[in-house]
């Protein structure tokens, strides 16, 4: 509204009147304007989360898998956080002692000199063994040789199992009872059956270690003239389950003796169950170096993800847990400690909204996160002792830099952006992170049940489901002992085979069949 300066009144009061009103008009239009700008603040974090998770679920799906930090590769684009001196400093100390090796140049190794060989000569005609030149006869001067491979298909065969029968004719002759003499049936996993130990166990590492559906084993039986339904194998595979199932708990037995273990859970669909998705958890410990003393590992079927689950399984065991962030395994009597790699991988994920060769507040934790990984590697192979010294030494001073880091920053980020979540999760599971120092025995993170639970999760992609709870239950079992008998450099097959043999003919002699013995024979 325009006012002419002719037209206004000349009492003071008038326009001391007219003045509060235009205040109060000019008030209500700027509470109105700052209640606009509210809610575009607000639309444009939301839109700004929304941007975050949609570029990170693009980076997921398409981007690289590897949790290293990204290159100048990246597709994302963000404003840059402004650095303080702090930070800089905290850039500039990151340590060079983990210097990328040159690679080396790849060269083919020799076939195993075991393998049978089979010699072809091949030799040129007699009539071109003289000299182009002068028509002379040639004289081997050498020869050159070289290698190839070739696959042998497997082959089944039959064995005929014959017993003589013996009688006395004198008896018959004379009309008494006549008693027939054979030798008894040679003990056999499933009696009356015709599988065999070795049949049975290649079924079993062809579902559990290949991930081989049971339907393509019959196909694959089919073409070399076995007709062996999957509803057969599928019995065979259950009763095989509850044969090796006590050698299963005396494995859980020595699992649950050890000082620290690793657990974790992953999803799985049983068509038959009560709810409509179930979960495999697996608990191991060792390392994933072959050769430790005791390498385990376990998987525990439920149909449900409730603490309960755990509780049952680890049966008071007050050792150290290394776990993810899952709040159920809190309900157990263990001593939590919380995986680092899960703390880096909330940082990485903001590290791929940053722009191309910037360096933001992420930077800072994740450089500090690679030292302490950095200080692993060099301690691997250590003594309990010489990690714990070392730890204490020089990893101790890192891990409170990078506490005291986070208590700092903590309110000056958005808390629903994606630095901001990752910072609470990193406090969140800090005190149970840090337990890794009170311990040589003791790891880092928990990827040593992360890469456990890997081979069940690509053999779920081919099998993709169970049908039965007794079914998953069976799973859990068989991939229990070919984990574990892969974690502890045995031949799954030969394990498999001997474990079903040996339970047959000696039930109670379970102890000679735990893999380190097996091995040791």
């Amino acid at each position: 509204m325009k006012l002419d300066v002719n037209t206004l009144p000349d009492d003071p009061e008038q326009l001391k009147k007219m003045l509060l009103e235009l205040q109060l008009v000019v008030t209500q239009k700027d509470c109105e304007l700052a209640e606009k700008d509210k809610e575009l603040n607000e639309k444009d974090t939301q839109y700004q989360e929304l941007l975050e998770r949609y570029n990170i679920k693009l980076a997921n799906e398409y981007g690289k898998k590897s949790e290293k930090m990204p290159g100048a590769d990246e597709v994302f684009n963000e404003a840059e956080v402004t650095l303080d001196e702090q930070d800089e400093q905290l850039l500039a100390s990151v340590s060079t002692e983990g210097k990328t090796e040159p690679k080396v140049k790849p060269k083919r190794k020799p076939l195993p000199p075991e393998l049978p060989r089979r010699e072809v000569i091949i030799d040129i005609d007699d009539t071109d063994k003289t000299c182009d030149c002068c028509r002379n006869p040639l004289h081997k001067m050498g020869e050159s040789s070289s290698e190839t491979l070739e696959f042998v298909p497997a082959h089944i065969k039959v064995i005929k199992t014959i017993r003589p029968k013996y009688t006395c004719r004198h008896c018959e002759r004379k009309g008494i009872e006549n008693h027939i003499k054979m030798a008894q049936m040679p003990a056999t996993p499933i009696p009356k059956s015709i599988a065999t130990a070795s049949l049975l166990s290649q079924i079993i590492t062809c579902k559990y270690q290949f991930g081989l559906p049971l339907y393509r084993q019959e196909t694959m039986l089919s073409d070399i003239g076995i007709e062996l339904s999957r509803q057969t194998m599928s019995s065979w595979i259950l009763r095989c389950a509850t044969l090796l199932e006590p050698l299963y708990m005396r494995l859980k037995k020595t699992l649950l003796a050890e000082p620290a273990i690793h657990a974790d859970e992953t999803p799985l669909k049983v068509i038959k169950a009560e709810k409509a998705t179930s979960y495999m958890w697996v608990y191991c410990c060792g390392t994933d170096a072959l050769g430790s003393n005791t390498n385990i590992v376990l998987f525990d079927y439920h149909n449900s993800r409730r603490a309960q689950c755990a509780i049952d399984f680890l049966d008071g065991y007050q050792g150290y847990m290394h776990v993810d962030g899952y709040k159920a395994y809190e309900s157990t009597q263990a001593t939590l400690v919380a995986c680092l790699a899960h703390i880096r991988r909330k940082f990485i994920d903001v590290k791929k909204l940053q722009g191309k060769k910037k360096t933001g507040k992420v930077d800072v934790v994740l450089n500090l996160i690679g030292k302490l990984y950095g200080i692993e590697k060099r301690i691997k192979g250590k003594s309990v002792e010489e990690k714990f010294a070392i730890r204490q030494s020089q990893a101790k001073p890192i891990v409170t830099t990078l506490y005291n880091w986070l208590i700092e920053h903590k309110d000056k980020i958005p808390p629903k952006s994606k630095l901001g979540e990752a910072m609470s999760y990193s406090l969140n599971q800090f005190e149970k992170f840090q337990r890794y120092l009170e311990d040589g025995r003791l790891s880092i993170d928990n990827n040593r049940a992360e890469r456990a639970v890997k081979p069940f999760v690509i053999g779920r992609k081919a099998w993709l489901f169970s049908y039965t709870n007794t079914g998953a239950n069976a799973s859990a079992i068989l991939y229990s002992l070919v984990e574990t008998a892969k974690a502890n450099n045995l031949i799954v097959h030969d394990y498999i085979a001997t474990c079903l043999q040996q339970i047959a003919e000696k039930p109670n002699d379970i102890d000679a069949l735990l893999p380190w013995n097996i091995k040791r024979s």
